[in-house]
């Protein structure tokens, strides 16, 4: 946890795979909207192993407990990267009342997990280069938590609505490969980014022109400027104060 300025909780999800190093580039930019709580889901860096397939309701209770643990009461704004960003949208509908406002980069859609399934060898090369770190360091969380992705998907279908809150999609508009991605999945995988940005009335869509999937790190400014605008519309307590007390 870090940044001590405004009186929201930026509460960062990684990507599958991904370690909390993937926000580097934000960093110390993004203190200056408020606290900021980037962590390792199970799997990743000095975290626990994954116990069997991570749904969202078993990634959401380890984020609840770590935020009580912390003392970080509400308002959140949620801000997700790629399958954090489903852990995101499925927070925002469960718990709407302690979310001020989201921020999606390049965020799994519910309906992306069919182009997902059978590419977890794929993904770890992809996440080995970018990352420069050997596949041992993500591979239990990346099967862990593509195990699940059905499930996590089903748990956003059918939760609450999505709050009518300040909502920023980042996109990235650089095409990956195509043996990672064919062209139909890809082409199905940009209408859901629109989806995502109509999911509230107050939601605005950005596209990454010179970033592929990984926009916090190839155009850092731009996330921050969508991040920023949140906080800046968000509903906010006025005297810098959290709304109730730390979640259960």
């Amino acid at each position: 946890m870090s940044g001590t300025g405004g009186p929201a909780t930026l509460v960062l999800f990684n990507g599958s795979g991904v370690t909390l190093e993937g926000w580097a580039r934000l960093y110390p930019h993004i203190e200056r909207f408020g606290r900021v709580l980037a962590f390792n889901r199970f799997g990743l860096g000095g975290s626990s192993p994954p116990r069997g397939p991570q749904t969202g309701t078993t990634v959401l209770r380890a984020v609840r407990e770590l935020l009580a643990a912390l003392e970080l009461a509400p308002p959140y704004v949620l801000v997700g990267h790629s399958l954090g960003g489903l852990y995101a949208n499925l927070f925002a509908r469960r718990h709407s009342e302690e979310v001020a406002g989201v921020v999606l980069a390049e965020a799994t859609h519910p309906r992306d997990r069919e182009t997902l399934h059978g590419h977890e060898g794929q993904l770890a090369k992809v996440l080995g280069r970018l990352l420069s770190a050997p596949q041992s360091a993500f591979r239990a969380n990346l099967h862990a938590e593509l195990d699940g992705l059905d499930a996590v998907a089903r748990e956003v279908e059918q939760a609450g609505p999505f709050p009518s809150v300040p909502l920023a999609v980042v996109s990235g508009g650089n095409a990956p490969p195509h043996w990672l991605v064919p062209p139909p999945a890809l082409r199905l995988r940009r209408v859901h980014q629109k989806d995502l940005a109509r999911l509230s009335p107050l939601g605005t869509h950005a596209v990454a022109r010179r970033s592929g999937h990984f926009p916090q790190l190839t155009q850092p400014r731009l996330v921050l400027d969508a991040i920023r605008t949140v906080v800046e519309h968000a509903r906010l307590p006025a005297d810098g104060t959290a709304n109730g007390a730390a979640p259960a």
